[in-house]
């Protein structure tokens, strides 16, 4: 059976590192933000979970938007949600931030929590913005919404 392609297809880099996350919440965009100079290769792609394409990306990866209040990285066929995309980005990313690796063989359940709490309170903490950032014109390429 061939599996129906949408338009989206084209833009959604298959073999790279698509970053999830919330285009509204300041520690979200400034996570992106601190992102985009440490990945000088380009290798992060992103959109916010605001948009069309990260609806579909959900969608299309068996995850629910309601509720979801988190950093997702899609990398193939693998999805990372909470603490474990963090980890998984910032091994990625490696150099002084692969020390984030022995993170990963923390209980998934002790590390979420700490998560959880972070981003229960993002917005009172660190705030909200009305709209979803814009990307400068020398990144805008890697921002699929």
């Amino acid at each position: 059976m061939a599996q129906e392609r949408s338009d989206t297809d084209a833009d959604v880099p298959a073999d790279e590192p698509i970053v999830l996350f919330d285009g509204v919440c300041n520690l979200c965009t400034g996570f992106v933000q601190f992102l985009i100079p440490r990945d000088p290769e380009g290798r992060f792609h992103f959109a916010s979970l605001q948009s069309d394409i990260g609806d579909q990306l959900l969608e299309r990866h068996d995850l629910e938007r309601h509720g979801l209040d988190s950093i997702v990285l899609i990398e193939g066929d693998d999805i990372y949600v909470k603490s474990a995309a963090v980890v998984r980005i910032a091994s990625i990313l490696g150099g002084i931030y692969a020390l984030a690796r022995p993170l990963a063989y923390l209980p998934r359940r002790l590390r979420d929590w700490g998560y959880d709490i972070v981003a229960a309170n993002r917005y009172r903490i660190f705030g909200q913005k009305d709209q979803c950032m814009m990307p400068s014109e020398d990144v805008q390429s890697r921002f699929l919404d």
